[in-house]
Protein backbone atom coordinates (compact mmCIF):
# COMPACT_ATOMS: atom_id res chain seq x y z
CA UNK A 1 0.00 0.00 0.00
CA UNK A 2 1.41 3.14 -0.86
CA UNK A 3 1.98 6.22 1.72
CA UNK A 4 -0.15 8.72 -0.05
CA UNK A 5 -3.39 8.42 0.35
CA UNK A 6 -6.20 9.38 -1.91
CA UNK A 7 -9.62 10.14 -1.52
CA UNK A 8 -11.47 7.68 -3.31
CA UNK A 9 -15.34 7.83 -4.21
CA UNK A 10 -15.87 5.33 -1.68
CA UNK A 11 -14.88 7.21 1.48
CA UNK A 12 -17.44 9.43 0.46
CA UNK A 13 -19.84 7.43 0.21
CA UNK A 14 -19.41 6.02 3.37
CA UNK A 15 -18.79 9.24 5.00
CA UNK A 16 -22.26 10.20 4.09
CA UNK A 17 -23.75 6.40 5.45
CA UNK A 18 -21.79 7.06 8.42
CA UNK A 19 -23.33 10.42 8.44
CA UNK A 20 -26.74 9.83 7.92
CA UNK A 21 -26.96 6.73 9.85
CA UNK A 22 -25.51 8.21 12.92
CA UNK A 23 -28.26 11.16 12.60
CA UNK A 24 -30.98 8.80 12.46
CA UNK A 25 -29.84 6.82 15.31
CA UNK A 26 -29.07 10.31 17.64
CA UNK A 27 -32.60 11.62 16.80
CA UNK A 28 -34.61 8.12 17.05
CA UNK A 29 -33.10 8.22 20.90
CA UNK A 30 -34.95 11.08 21.18
CA UNK A 31 -37.85 9.10 21.11
CA UNK A 32 -38.82 5.57 23.15
CA UNK A 33 -37.12 3.03 22.70
CA UNK A 34 -39.32 0.07 23.84
CA UNK A 35 -37.65 -3.54 23.83
CA UNK A 36 -37.96 -6.05 20.87
CA UNK A 37 -41.07 -7.65 21.92
CA UNK A 38 -42.87 -4.03 22.34
CA UNK A 39 -41.19 -1.72 20.16
CA UNK A 40 -40.97 1.87 20.83
CA UNK A 41 -40.89 4.86 18.13
CA UNK A 42 -37.40 4.98 18.43
CA UNK A 43 -36.58 1.30 18.11
CA UNK A 44 -36.13 1.31 14.17
CA UNK A 45 -34.47 4.37 13.47
CA UNK A 46 -31.87 3.51 15.83
CA UNK A 47 -31.09 0.18 14.89
CA UNK A 48 -31.25 1.05 11.42
CA UNK A 49 -28.89 4.04 12.03
CA UNK A 50 -27.06 1.85 13.90
CA UNK A 51 -26.74 -0.61 10.50
CA UNK A 52 -26.05 2.37 8.45
CA UNK A 53 -23.26 3.72 10.28
CA UNK A 54 -21.91 0.26 10.08
CA UNK A 55 -22.10 -0.31 6.74
CA UNK A 56 -20.66 3.03 5.85
CA UNK A 57 -17.51 1.96 7.54
CA UNK A 58 -17.17 -1.27 6.08
CA UNK A 59 -17.81 1.15 3.11
CA UNK A 60 -14.84 3.61 3.63
CA UNK A 61 -12.75 0.68 5.07
CA UNK A 62 -13.00 -1.59 1.72
CA UNK A 63 -11.86 1.82 -0.27
CA UNK A 64 -9.08 2.38 2.25
CA UNK A 65 -7.62 -1.59 1.80
CA UNK A 66 -7.84 -1.40 -1.94
CA UNK A 67 -4.62 -0.97 -3.76
CA UNK A 68 -6.64 -0.11 -6.94
CA UNK A 69 -6.01 3.67 -7.64
CA UNK A 70 -9.31 6.01 -8.19
CA UNK A 71 -8.53 7.22 -11.30
CA UNK A 72 -12.15 8.56 -12.04
CA UNK A 73 -13.82 11.33 -11.24
CA UNK A 74 -16.26 12.15 -8.66
CA UNK A 75 -18.80 13.03 -11.52
CA UNK A 76 -18.81 11.61 -15.10
CA UNK A 77 -18.07 13.61 -17.96
CA UNK A 78 -21.53 13.07 -19.17
CA UNK A 79 -24.02 13.28 -16.68
CA UNK A 80 -27.23 11.98 -17.60
CA UNK A 81 -29.14 15.06 -16.00
CA UNK A 82 -32.50 13.76 -17.76
CA UNK A 83 -31.97 10.49 -15.80
CA UNK A 84 -31.28 12.03 -12.62
CA UNK A 85 -34.24 15.16 -12.94
CA UNK A 86 -36.56 12.30 -13.39
CA UNK A 87 -35.75 9.96 -10.40
CA UNK A 88 -35.68 13.29 -8.31
CA UNK A 89 -39.07 14.09 -9.62
CA UNK A 90 -40.80 11.08 -9.24
CA UNK A 91 -40.90 11.05 -4.87
CA UNK A 92 -42.18 14.84 -5.55
CA UNK A 93 -44.80 13.84 -7.96
CA UNK A 94 -45.64 10.93 -5.49
CA UNK A 95 -46.16 13.80 -2.38
CA UNK A 96 -48.11 16.97 -4.87
CA UNK A 97 -50.49 13.88 -6.91
CA UNK A 98 -50.66 11.81 -3.65
CA UNK A 99 -52.01 14.81 -1.42
CA UNK A 100 -54.30 16.20 -4.61
CA UNK A 101 -55.31 12.86 -6.31
CA UNK A 102 -54.56 10.16 -3.80
CA UNK A 103 -52.89 7.14 -4.06
CA UNK A 104 -53.55 5.49 -7.25
CA UNK A 105 -52.73 8.80 -9.00
CA UNK A 106 -49.40 8.99 -6.96
CA UNK A 107 -47.77 5.69 -7.32
CA UNK A 108 -48.21 5.91 -11.24
CA UNK A 109 -47.00 9.60 -11.75
CA UNK A 110 -44.14 8.41 -9.41
CA UNK A 111 -42.96 5.44 -11.17
CA UNK A 112 -44.03 6.19 -14.46
CA UNK A 113 -41.90 9.46 -14.06
CA UNK A 114 -39.10 7.99 -12.58
CA UNK A 115 -38.94 4.97 -14.84
CA UNK A 116 -38.38 7.16 -17.71
CA UNK A 117 -35.15 8.15 -16.21
CA UNK A 118 -33.58 4.79 -17.53
CA UNK A 119 -32.28 5.64 -21.06
CA UNK A 120 -33.24 2.57 -22.52
CA UNK A 121 -37.08 3.25 -21.35
CA UNK A 122 -40.25 3.56 -23.58
CA UNK A 123 -43.11 5.46 -22.86
CA UNK A 124 -44.88 1.88 -23.31
CA UNK A 125 -42.21 -0.04 -20.86
CA UNK A 126 -42.61 2.67 -18.30
CA UNK A 127 -46.59 2.67 -18.86
CA UNK A 128 -46.60 -1.00 -18.02
CA UNK A 129 -44.18 -0.63 -15.49
CA UNK A 130 -46.42 2.07 -13.35
CA UNK A 131 -49.44 0.24 -14.17
CA UNK A 132 -48.16 -3.48 -12.65
CA UNK A 133 -46.63 -1.62 -9.46
CA UNK A 134 -49.89 0.60 -8.94
CA UNK A 135 -51.83 -2.21 -8.89
CA UNK A 136 -49.22 -4.47 -6.58
CA UNK A 137 -49.08 -1.13 -4.28
CA UNK A 138 -52.70 -0.89 -3.85
CA UNK A 139 -53.34 -4.35 -3.05
CA UNK A 140 -50.14 -4.25 -0.68
CA UNK A 141 -50.90 -0.91 1.05
CA UNK A 142 -54.46 0.00 1.03
CA UNK A 143 -56.39 -3.17 1.09
CA UNK A 144 -53.46 -6.00 2.99
CA UNK A 145 -51.77 -3.17 5.66
CA UNK A 146 -54.85 -0.78 5.64
CA UNK A 147 -52.59 2.62 4.95
CA UNK A 148 -55.26 5.88 5.91
CA UNK A 149 -54.35 7.10 2.40
CA UNK A 150 -57.55 7.72 -0.12
CA UNK A 151 -57.10 5.40 -3.10
CA UNK A 152 -58.73 8.58 -5.50
CA UNK A 153 -59.83 12.03 -3.94
CA UNK A 154 -63.22 12.74 -4.02
CA UNK A 155 -64.42 9.01 -4.76
CA UNK A 156 -65.11 5.97 -2.16
CA UNK A 157 -63.96 3.38 -2.99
Amino acid sequence: MSGKSTWKRDYYAGGLMVLLGVGAAMTGSGYKFGSLARMGPGFMPVVLGIVLAFVGILIAATAFLSSEPDDSKFLPDHPQWFGWLCILAGPVLFIVVGYYGGMIPAIFACVFVSALGDKTATYKSSFVLACSVTVFGVLLFHYLLNIPFPLLRGVNL
